[in-house]
């Protein structure tokens, strides 16, 4: 155990998970947000993530924080403590150990009979609203109270919660943050001591190097912004819309222009005519959003302006399901647009790649003028992830646009010179040495429209296309998990990476009584793909493609490439995040099955 990590049964491992139940509208945002950042102040390891319902109020959504000594990447399947503040929150007892924790307030509408009855360990009816009400507070912070209370259980240091409350109301409402403070100690002082539940971890003596917590949705604008993005156009679309605010709130300490705009079809266009006067840009959306977007990335083609987008996947077809999360996108996002033209498409495995893909991604289409799609999704959008550090040395700028002395040295400049890579050096327009142009239509080298079909026209298509090469070289290959020795393994791409990886150690623990070692390839480079780097597939006896998606994309695109057609898939698509249990068990059955 980390040095400065304790528990009260020294030999028990720091790995927890607190669930919070309730309607849209009760502040579970609030609370766990609150719940992460202060474990993430003394340097616990945090996974935390939400799942919504597409209203405003009302419904039953829940956000769940994985707390570790160790680093975690998902979810876990059960919950150690659990603040049910609706009835709906019954639904979560399935998920409770034999010695798990209810917090729950009777005199409010949760089910407290069904709660106690069915908590084998340590139910807490406690009286949430009551509580915030004698301390100065309203039924409203009843909320303050149950994160009170969950620090209080944990022995956790309450001055951390003071000073994220502070810190969120500021000077202006410093006295209603007072008010939270209160109301905070006493939900602590209810518990702090008084109830003893010997299977939780005492956290009182951790002390350890604060970390950073952040989503992926801000993980990509700041990838942006180290990059050096400077516009980014877009419609508010969940789960992507996080990206655009996070950049807005940093408008001015960057000098990024954000602009909402009235559609995803501006959006691009906007981003585009952005793009070409030189500026770096980008547009987000999901699925839908990107579907209005496709004849703008048929003109990035054309006219050969980098551009960076951000899909950021949910449940579809039409509107779908708005707030849960998939891997649906892949196909679409790979074959959108009219004509023939190339892009690359990143799919990041954990928050923390979210940034330097980003970063990576604007590198990419300054490169070889191509657009670059990131394939984000709602899992990895909406999720919190406690980060060390990011060290910004890893990130290069690297514009690759001719400088006014290099224009000056040239006899002439073409916007679109046939070359062997099929990537022409790039001017930006309004500079005194060359004219610089674009067009949608078929053009010859200098941009002007030509109708000769007899060469130009072949030429300029094979010259887009040559950038493939280009970009079949950038894409890296998978990173290798598992034994190196292992005969099974999981194919998996973007944000499955996690429940991955801890399925692996799951069943390689196991591998004692099954004989077998299980190792994981994941891509996060998901187009162009490859071929070399399938070659694991000759050593395996036994493969198995794993996908938020019913139709196994990856492994279609598997079998495009290679040829090697696998059979085995473990497909999920209810909505829902993996959990690795579930993947060790689809994997027990189809090994089973033969």
């Amino acid at each position: 155990m980390p040095t400065g990590l304790k528990a009260k049964n020294s030999s028990v491992k720091i790995d927890f998970t607190i669930k919070i139940g309730g309607e849209a509208g009760q502040g579970l945002a609030t609370m766990g947000f609150l719940l992460s950042k202060a474990f993430a102040r003394k340097g616990l390891n945090v996974f935390a993530n939400q799942v919504i319902q597409s209203r405003i109020r009302g419904g039953h959504n829940w956000f769940q924080i994985r707390v570790s000594d160790t680093r975690v990447l998902a979810p876990s399947a059960a919950t150690d403590i659990l603040i049910a503040l609706d009835r709906e929150s019954s639904c979560h007892l399935k998920e409770l150990k034999a010695n798990s924790v209810v917090i729950f307030d009777s005199t409010q509408s949760t089910d407290s009979t069904q709660l106690t009855e069915l908590t084998l360990g340590c139910p807490l009816d406690i009286p949430l609203a009551k509580i915030a009400s004698e301390n100065g507070g309203n039924k409203i912070m009843s909320n303050i109270v149950a994160v009170g209370a969950v620090l209080g259980l944990l022995e956790y240091d309450i001055n951390i919660l003071f000073e994220l409350i502070r810190e969120s109301f500021g000077d202006k409402d410093k006295a209603i943050g007072e008010v939270n403070v209160k109301v905070a100690q006493a939900g602590y002082d209810l518990v702090f001591k008084k109830v003893k539940c010997n299977k939780l971890p005492s956290l009182s003596a951790v002390e350890g190097k604060r970390k950073m917590l952040a989503s992926g949705s801000e993980a990509v604008a700041l990838g942006a912004l180290a990059a050096g993005c400077q516009f980014i156009s877009a419609y508010p679309m969940s789960p992507s819309t996080g990206i655009m605010t996070y950049l807005a709130s940093k408008e001015d300490d960057y000098h990024v222009v954000v602009e909402q705009s009235e559609d995803e079809i501006a959006s691009i266009n906007m981003a585009l005519g952005a793009s070409f006067a030189g500026a770096r840009s980008m547009t987000a959306s999901s699925g839908g959003g990107f579907a209005l977007m496709v004849e703008g990335l048929s003109l990035a083609g054309m006219v050969e302006t980098p551009i960076v987008i951000v899909v950021a996947q949910r449940p579809a077809p039409a509107t779908g399901l708005p707030t849960r999360t998939a891997q649906e996108d892949l196909q679409f996002v790979i074959h959108a647009g009219h004509g023939e033209f190339p892009r690359m498409i990143l799919a990041p495995a954990t928050i923390e790649e979210a940034f330097f893909a980003t970063a990576r991604a604007f590198n990419i289409a300054d490169t070889y003028r191509v657009p670059v799609i990131i394939l984000s999704d709602q899992f990895i959008a909406d999720s919190y992830l406690t980060i060390d550090d990011i060290d910004l040395k890893d990130v290069n700028v690297e514009r690759n646009i001719l400088s006014d002395e290099e224009l000056k040295e040239l006899k002439e400049y073409k916007s679109y010179q046939i070359t062997r890579s099929g990537v022409s050096s790039r001017a930006l327009p309004g500079n005194p040495y060359c004219f610089v142009t674009a067009d949608s239509d078929e053009h010859d080298e200098t941009g002007r429209i030509t109708e000769d079909l007899d060469l130009m026209r072949p030429e300029m298509v094979k010259k887009r296309n040559r950038k493939n090469l280009g970009l079949l070289k950038e894409a890296r290959p998978p990173i290798k998990y598992g034994p190196k020795d292992a005969e099974d393994c999981f194919i998996g791409w973007g944000s499955t990476y996690g429940a991955l990886k801890e399925a692996v150690d799951l069943l390689n623990s196991e591998s004692r009584k099954r004989h077998e070692k299980v190792a994981l390839f994941h891509f996060s480079d998901v187009w162009p793909l490859n071929e070399k780097h399938f070659a694991f597939l000759k050593k395996v006896k036994f493969a198995a493609v794993v996908e938020n998606n019913f139709t196994g994309q990856f492994a279609q695109l598997i079998a495009e490439t290679t040829g090697k057609v696998i059979k085995n898939r473990i497909n999920k698509f209810n909505g829902l995040p993996f959990e690795a249990g579930q993947i060790a068990k689809a994997y027990r059955k189809l090994k089973k099955n033969g």
